[in-house]
Parts: C-alpha cells; sequence; structure tokens
C-alpha cells in the first residue's frame, strides 16, 4: 500500500525531494512516437515552461529537471519560510496568477472597500493559498493538470494523461541532493538521445551550462553558492563549476560502462561528499533502481528514522556509504 504523501513529505527532516510523473501506460505522449511517427515533441517544451514558471509562482525551488518522452523528473527545494514572509497581497498576487481565487480575494487584492466579514473571509483563503504555495503535492497538481488538458484539447479526447500519483523521494543530504540532480540531468545521455549535457533539451543541466557561458546563473533554478557560504539557506553549498564536472564525469563513466573505475578528477569531489566512487555510479547511474522512499547517507537515514518513532524502519531505504 503506498504511503500517505503526508507521511512521504516532511519538512523538518529535509526540504529536498525527487519527484517522477509519467505518461499513463508509459506511452509517448511527449516525444516523438516511434511506431507512427508522429511528433509530440513541443509537449516537452509546454512542460518545462509550466515548471520554470511555477518556480517564481511558488516558495519552491528547482534544483533540477528533466522533460523526456513518457515521464518527468524533478528535484524541489521547499523554501517553507519564505511563505510565511509573504505579505496577504504578495500571497493573493501569486495565487491569483494561477487562479481567479474568490470574489472577496480578488476585492481584497484590488484594494476595494470591503465589509469586515469579507476582509475575515478573505484573509483566510490567503492562508490557505499560502500553505498551498509551499505544497510539494500543490505544486505538481499545478503542473501535471494544465498539461493533461492540453494535450487531450490537441488529441481531441478525453481520459488519463498521466499516470496517478507521482512518486516522492526524500533528500535527506548533500551527497544524496547531489547524486539525485545527476541523476536527472544525465537521463537523456543514458536514454541516447543526447550525446552530452550541454545538448540535452529540456533538462535543468542545459539551462545551467547556457547560463555558465555568461559566467551567471540561471534566476529559474536553485542556485549553487558554494561551501564558503554555510551560513545562508539561499542555495546548493556546493559550487557550480564542480557540479558540472560531477555530471560531465559521471555521464562519461555510465556512457562507457565502467562502473568499476572513476576518473581521478572526480576523486576530489566525492572524497568532500563522503562518498565512495563505488556507490556514486551505482546511484548516480541508476538512481530509481536503488532507491526507495528515503535516501541519504548512514547517518541521514538513522536521524531520520528515529525521528519518526511511530514508522517501521524501512529496509529498502537506500544508504549512500562513505
Amino acid at each position: 500500500m503506498p504511503r500517505a504523501r503526508s507521511q512521504q513529505v516532511s519538512l523538518s527532516d529535509t526540504p529536498y525531494y525527487h519527484c517522477i510523473s509519467r505518461c499513463v501506460r508509459r506511452a509517448f505522449l511527449c516525444g516523438e512516437d516511434s511506431l507512427t511517427g508522429k511528433s509530440f515533441e513541443h509537449r516537452r517544451g509546454w512542460i518545462e515552461a509550466r515548471i520554470l514558471f511555477l518556480a517564481e509562482v511558488f516558495s519552491i525551488d528547482i534544483c533540477a529537471y528533466a522533460v523526456m518522452s513518457n515521464h518527468l523528473h524533478i528535484v524541489l527545494h521547499v523554501d517553507e519560510k519564505q511563505t510565511k514572509n509573504w505579505s496577504t497581497h504578495e500571497v493573493l498576487r501569486r495565487w491569483h496568477s494561477l487562479h481567479k481565487g474568490t470574489l472577496f480575494t480578488q476585492q481584497y487584492a484590488h484594494g476595494d472597500i470591503m465589509p469586515a466579514y469579507a476582509i475575515e473571509l478573505a484573509e483566510r483563503s490567503a492562508e490557505a493559498y499560502r500553505e498551498r504555495l509551499s505544497d510539494i503535492s500543490w505544486f505538481m497538481r499545478e503542473l501535471n493538470e494544465p498539461i493533461a488538458r492540453q494535450a487531450n484539447a490537441e488529441d481531441e479526447c478525453t481520459g488519463r494523461f498521466w499516470e496517478g500519483r507521482f512518486k516522492s523521494q526524500a533528500l535527506l543530504d548533500e551527497a544524496s541532493v547531489l547524486a539525485c540532480m545527476a541523476y536527472v540531468d544525465l537521463n537523456p545521455i543514458r536514454a541516447n538521445i543526447a550525446a552530452t549535457p550541454e545538448t540535452s533539451d529540456f533538462t535543468s543541466i542545459k539551462k545551467r551550462v547556457e547560463y555558465a557561458k555568461e559566467i551567471t546563473q540561471s534566476k529559474a533554478l536553485y542556485p549553487f553558492i558554494g561551501n564558503e557560504h554555510k551560513d545562508k539557506n539561499e542555495g546548493i553549498l556546493f559550487k557550480l563549476t564542480d557540479y558540472l564536472q560531477l555530471v560531465d564525469m559521471t555521464g562519461r563513466i555510465a556512457r562507457q560502462d565502467k562502473r568499476g573505475s572513476i576518473d581521478l578528477s572526480l576523486s576530489p569531489i566525492l572524497q568532500r561528499l563522503g562518498v565512495t566512487s563505488e556507490n556514486w555510479l551505482t546511484i548516480a547511474i541508476n538512481f530509481e533502481q536503488n532507491t526507495h522512499g528515503v535516501v541519504g547517507q548512514e547517518n541521514s537515514i538513522t536521524r531520520y528514522k528515529n525521528a519518526q518513532p511511530r514508522s517501521r524502519p524501512n529496509k529498502r531505504c537506500c544508504h549512500l556509504l562513505a
């Protein structure tokens, strides 16, 4: 039986999550159908654009994403504190960019004169919206439902576009976050639809590389801020240049089918993460097959289990051992 979403997402344990959505029957409802030759490639553009738009609306950052022909991967960072600092007007502005809201929230947002009971109702609605704007389930709902409606309208049909619930994994520490991001960014290469990270369409790695050429970082993606900014909580505590090197070298090893060896240039980075090269390759190349609901190093998994005394230990959790 699948676990309740409230049990899968625990922001007190980690703000990082890997989410996966698949098309119904894993059909090629995006990309190009090899059987009919019909191209749905433009729908991958719809999904990428929607992801980047939602990043501007929600208090949820995009660490990595890859839009494939029949599924999508996305690594999210939830910034719950940010929503608490938003004014009621800011919450309504963001929510109204997605939905109309209510008559009272529209009047409140426009600064209309309102009776006291209407103001109270508008503020209650705003508080509900505030919670939704830092909720992964709402983020995935706002991502998937509009795409399904667009695709069904284009196909002149009804019915499901996506499979049921999206899958989510908690990423407990820096090593698991980076391993998952590398796995996501390398999806097109493993699928043989791209030769290099910088030519992998509809991925976060391509966007990061494009901005890196301009010696900057994309504002739409959660930034790398380096280890020297450990006192801040505004990005990934890793250098962008190191991450690009990590992805490139992991991709080279995966394509050359050399799991038993690793390029020496990776060693310093992995040493800082506290992960052996063998385990890095096992996880970063086959993340989904080798991991389940919770991913992290052994000490992170132990802390997670101890913080949830009512839950039975999950033997299927994957440890990234030192």
